[in-house]
């Protein structure tokens, strides 16, 4: 009488068997911790791209409806020109702004004084309340960018020149202090992302 061989998984094939599975275990999960930080990886990126374009968005505004409104000095009483980048100034950019919403109807104008500095390689924007401020007016200090290297401002002057400085280099007097370029370039460094450009035409 011929007896049905009975089968079965040896010890070898057992412990081939959970090695393999173990080694696939291990594939799948080091798949999906990749999985994840490609996706951490992806958010990081995404914040960073939303937060340059943010601040670019509001210098742009800033520079776009630039008026022709300058201030006076606090300490001096000179006029300040609406629009200054001046090399040696603690300010890569001071501008007066139009356009201000005031859907609180606090008792302001619609001009704000805007200043832009880089302060620990973050980029920072300063306004106030008033145009013409005293010692005792607060700045409003809003940090727009970090890991900032520089930014750099270029002018086209009315003749089609570019210039680094404005008011332009040689103009004087009240006229000058209310000029405002045509077109402004602005050239940002971010230490991750290198040089971003970008141009912005005053409105007239």
């Amino acid at each position: 009488m011929n007896r049905r061989r009975e089968t079965a998984f040896t010890l070898i094939e057992v412990l081939v068997s959970l090695a393999i599975f173990g080694i696939l275990s291990v594939l799948a999960y080091q798949a999906l911790g990749q999985t994840f930080t490609n996706a951490d990886l992806l958010n990081e990126r995404m914040d960073r791209l939303r937060a340059v374009q943010q601040a670019m968005r509001v210098l742009g505004n800033d520079l776009r409806l630039a008026a022709p409104r300058p201030v006076r000095d606090p300490l001096s009483g000179n006029l300040v020109p609406a629009v200054r980048t001046e090399p040696g100034t603690e300010f890569a950019l001071e501008v007066t702004r139009g356009g201000w919403p005031n859907p609180a109807a606090l008792p302001r104008g619609t001009l704000q004084r805007a200043q832009y500095r880089i302060d620990d390689g973050e980029l920072v924007r300063l306004h106030w309340n008033v145009l013409d401020v005293g010692l005792s007016n607060e700045p409003v200090v809003t940090i727009l960018l970090d890991d900032v290297e520089s930014i750099v401002f270029n002018y086209l002057e009315p003749g089609g020149n570019w210039s680094d400085q404005w008011p332009p280099f040689g103009t004087v007097g009240t006229q000058a202090s209310r000029m405002r370029p045509h077109v402004v370039e602005v050239e940002l460094t971010l230490n991750d992302q290198g040089e971003i450009r970008r141009f912005f035409e005053v409105v007239p």
